[in-house]
């Protein structure tokens, strides 16, 4: 959604309701794609005060991620809310402060690198995730295996000697 600017930029104290839906189907991060399972709800406002244009917006959606441990796809509800702080001033030094360059602002820019920032560094299905088996690769959430669990790193193996010498 692009946002005309020339009515804020004009007025020194104005107030703008914001609310959309808009489909989105996967933002690309890191060498991922991240899918979206539900539409981007935005609703909020955006105002100005003095050359300050305030941007509240109340996000929320639903993204389906791959899980670090088992490798397998859950839905990932989002909501959050986020602040952006611009202006048409270049002399302003606060680095919160993003300058703009015309008139037109693309509010889907800054609500997909928002999500982006708020994606978990790990990525977990549940907090009891079991993880796959290092050895035969079961997902150890859904059956159990037979494998040996006791590897020992074989650097390690004369401190297990010391521990079962009792």
């Amino acid at each position: 959604m692009i946002i005309e600017l020339t009515e804020l930029n004009k007025h020194k104290s104005f107030k703008k309701e914001i609310s959309f839906t808009y489909e989105k189907n996967r933002i690309r991060y890191d060498g991922e794609n991240i899918c979206f399972s539900k539409p981007i709800e935005l609703n909020g406002d955006i105002s100005s005060t003095g050359d300050i244009i305030n941007l509240v917006l109340q996000v929320s959606t639903e993204l389906e991620l791959v899980c670090s441990r088992c490798l397998e796809k859950f839905n990932y509800p989002l909501n959050f809310q986020m602040n952006e702080q611009m202006s048409f001033d270049e002399d302003i030094e606060d680095e919160d402060i993003i300058i703009l360059n015309n008139d037109k602002l693309d509010v889907t820019e800054f609500v997909e690198n928002s999500i982006i920032l708020t994606l978990p560094m790990k990525r977990l299905c549940s907090e009891d995730c079991k993880g796959l088996c290092q050895n035969c690769g079961t997902n150890l959430n859904i059956q159990s295996c037979d494998c040996y669990k006791h590897d020992i790193d074989p650097r390690l193996a004369k401190l297990k000697d010391l521990f079962l010498a009792d």
